[in-house]
This record gives structure tokens, C-alpha cells and sequence, in this order.
């Protein structure tokens, strides 16, 4: 029984001693009307402006941080000229698009230009690159071939592990440059990464090459 008061008093001493501030005030109130004689005595005192105190810093302390201003890290300059990056951005992609839209319809002269104006206007993104991929394949339809099969092969190296790029300097380099040992390599690459460009009707329907490049890899896989 003894043992058992004492584990209840440790218990609750630990308990009243965890207690919040506003917690303690509320407390010391019931006591005080409920005994006049706590109330008197100069420790009770002691401790009840301490508690006040302290209840007040908290209080002080929670305004302050309610009332203080919201911290942004991102300046009005450094958001402005995000959005000014987002819409070049958009509007080249939305360029790049409509390029490859021509590529498809087989308006070859089309294409071109609007592959050579986002290479052009947007060259400091990486995606141009891509648009140099479409210039190059209708170039090597319509324009000069040497032309587009430098643009290849300057594209084949900072595209590098990029399929298309490959097994369309393959076909070039077969059918023009009569170099059958580096169309090899270009086209191990190509396959290696994507075997679809052994499909003749892939690189027609899916990648909508011009007829003049699908026929030069045709004459690359029958050897012909």
C-alpha cells in the first residue's frame, strides 16, 4: 500500500511538472479560491509572478512571429524573367511542332524554314539540337546533300546516343559518301538503342522521313 502512494505521488509529481504555462496559471487560480491561507504565504507569490511571467513571454513571443513579415526568397526580377524563359520556351516548342506537323505532310520546303528559324531564334536551348535532326532530314531531301549530311554528322556529336540521328548518317554516308565501314558503326549505334530502324515503314509512317532518305537506307540494310 505504501509502495503504491508512493509510485502515484512520483507519478503525478512528474506529470505537474510537465505541464504548459497557461496550463499552471489556470491551476494556481482554483487554488487560490480554494484556500485563503496559500493565497497569503510569499512563496506563493514568488511563484505566481514567475508563472505570469513566463505566460506572458509566450504570448509575446507568438505574436511577434504572427505579426512578423513572410519571407519570399524568390525576387520579383528573378520571377519576371522566369516567365519570360517559360514563354520562349513554349513558343519554340510550339515552333518545333508545327515543323515536324510539315515534315510529316511532306511539305518539305516548309518544314525547313521553320526548322531553321527555331535553330535560328532559340539556339541557347538544348532542344535545338533537335530541330537541327529535322532541318538535316529534309535538307538531304531538298537541298544540298553534302550540306545535310555535315549537319549530321556535326548533330551525330552533341546528340550523341540519339537513334535517329544515327541510322540516318548511316543511310547518307552508305548511299553518298560511299563509306560502308563508318555507316556501320553509325548504324550499330542507331540499332543498338532502338532496333526499329531496321523497319523501313517505321522510319516512313513513325519518324515521317522524306522518301529520298528512306530509299538511301533501304539501299544500307539490302547492301544493294
Amino acid at each position: 500500500m505504501v509502495l503504491a502512494v508512493g509510485h502515484w505521488i512520483h507519478v503525478s509529481a512528474v506529470g505537474a511538472m510537465t505541464t504548459k504555462a497557461s496550463s499552471a496559471l489556470s491551476s494556481s487560480s482554483r487554488l487560490r479560491h480554494s484556500s485563503g491561507t496559500l493565497e497569503s504565504g510569499p512563496g506563493w507569490k514568488r511563484r505566481s509572478l514567475l508563472l505570469s511571467a513566463a505566460a506572458a513571454s509566450l504570448l509575446d513571443c507568438r505574436n511577434s512571429v504572427a505579426a512578423g513579415p513572410s519571407f519570399d526568397p524568390v525576387t520579383d526580377r528573378e520571377r519576371e524573367a522566369s516567365a519570360v524563359v517559360s514563354r520562349r520556351v513554349s513558343d519554340a516548342m510550339r515552333l518545333l511542332d508545327h515543323a515536324r506537323d510539315l515534315q510529316a505532310k511532306g511539305d518539305y520546303s516548309q518544314a525547313l524554314d521553320y526548322f531553321t528559324l527555331v535553330i535560328r531564334d532559340y539556339k541557347d536551348f538544348a532542344f535545338a539540337d533537335y530541330a537541327r535532326v529535322g532541318r538535316a532530314l529534309v535538307l538531304y531531301e531538298i537541298g544540298d546533300r553534302d550540306e545535310a549530311i555535315a549537319e549530321m554528322e556535326d548533330v551525330s556529336i552533341s546528340l550523341k546516343g540519339y537513334p535517329e540521328i544515327h541510322a540516318a548518317l548511316a543511310a547518307a554516308l552508305y548511299v553518298d559518301k560511299h563509306a560502308a565501314l563508318l555507316a556501320e558503326n553509325q548504324f550499330a549505334i542507331a540499332t543498338l538503342l532502338d532496333p526499329h530502324y531496321t523497319d523501313l515503314s517505321y522510319v516512313r509512317e513513325t519518324k515521317h522521313w522524306p522518301p529520298s532518305l528512306v530509299s538511301s537506307l533501304q539501299h544500307f540494310i539490302t547492301l544493294s
